[in-house]
């Protein structure tokens, strides 16, 4: 026999800094948020080992354990955290109307509003030996992951306005930055190659990529190999950041939201507010600038106060309409 559509006030879709943020807003606004965690509970946050830039956390914390505090903060108010995957979905166009979403191709839900906190996955290059170190050192974001390798030796592996963003952040802290650019030329603006060359400690090398990063644990050096030549070349380094770019897990929204380019889910001005009513957006989803959890949990905050405004809207209006 099928099983009955369940019908909720707020669905929650991911369950990194912004979609649990947004749960604990939404419980204790008695919203009764049901989230959905997808197939990375806690977001990318899970696989990072120390995180000392989210406030309130004086000696820092693991990434694994400040989201299943966020979990547990929002259980407590009241949230239903569930494991499962959104896999489809069908958005009302009306005000008032019920989204519809499917769980894991089987479990139907109707929502009267949505969050989106799905996030966006880093691109790494899917070689093994960097798959293996994976936070033992390989890391996608010099701004979180930086500050443990000032004044040491590293290498970064990129060609766009971030990968030369992040050169110079890197290089403002650590002794030597390696940039690893594939072509022949950088595709980041001239202003930000000016930057990257007016930097003494960092060194570009071109028609380059990674071989091999050596490290059991963590790492240890990296062998490159020029695409021109063949020859390879090592060198000693304790960190290699991957900034190729940010891939939103928006997929199963298109056709229904408005997407940039990239795919990041667009929200109007000063909210976060789609382009269907009572379907929001938070975190990585639609943030391609900053890319924080700190951030992230701001948009969930936004997101949880925009659904419940809208659904005293759609309450009062209601109201009027039966009188």
């Amino acid at each position: 026999m099928a099983e009955a559509i369940e019908r909720i006030k707020t669905l929650i879709i991911g369950s990194g800094p912004a979609g649990y943020t947004a749960a604990i807003y939404a419980a204790r606004a008695d919203m009764k948020p049901v989230v959905y965690t997808g197939m990375e509970p806690g977001g990318q946050l899970t696989t990072t080992t120390e995180v000392d830039n989210f406030p309130g956390y004086p000696e820092g914390i693991d990434g694994p354990t400040m989201m299943m505090q966020l979990q547990q903060q929002a259980e407590r108010f009241g949230t239903e955290v569930r494991i499962g995957m959104a896999t489809a979905v069908e958005f009302s166009d009306e005000k008032g109307g019920i989204h519809k979403v499917t769980i894991d191709n089987d479990k139907q839900i109707e929502a009267e509003t949505v969050i989106i906190s799905t996030g966006a996955s880093a691109k790494y290059l899917g070689i093994p030996s960097e798959q293996k170190l994976r936070g033992g050192g390989v890391s996608a974001c010099a701004v979180c992951d930086g500050f443990f390798y000032k004044g040491q030796e590293v290498a970064i592996v990129g060609a766009g306005d971030t990968a030369a963003e992040e050169a110079t952040y890197l290089a403002n802290i650590c002794s030597k930055v390696t940039m690893l650019v594939r072509k022949d030329y950088m595709r980041a603006s001239k202003a930000m190659q000016h930057r990257v060359n007016s930097m003494d400690n960092i060194v570009v090398k071109y028609n380059t990529e990674v071989d091999e990063v050596i490290g059991d644990q963590v790492v240890e050096g990296l062998r490159m190999v020029n695409n021109k030549t063949g020859e390879k070349e090592t060198i000693s380094i304790t960190g290699l950041f991957i900034a190729i770019g940010h891939k939103p897990n928006t997929d199963i929204f298109k056709g229904q939201l408005t997407m940039d380019e990239t795919g990041y889910i667009v929200t109007q001005p000063g909210s976060t507010r789609t382009n269907k009513p009572g379907v929001f957006a938070s975190g990585d989803a639609q943030d391609k600038i900053y890319r924080q959890a700190v951030t992230a949990a701001g948009t969930g905050c936004m997101a949880a106060l925009d659904a419940e405004r809208y659904l005293a809207t759609v309450e009062a209006e209601e109201t009027v309409a039966a009188e």
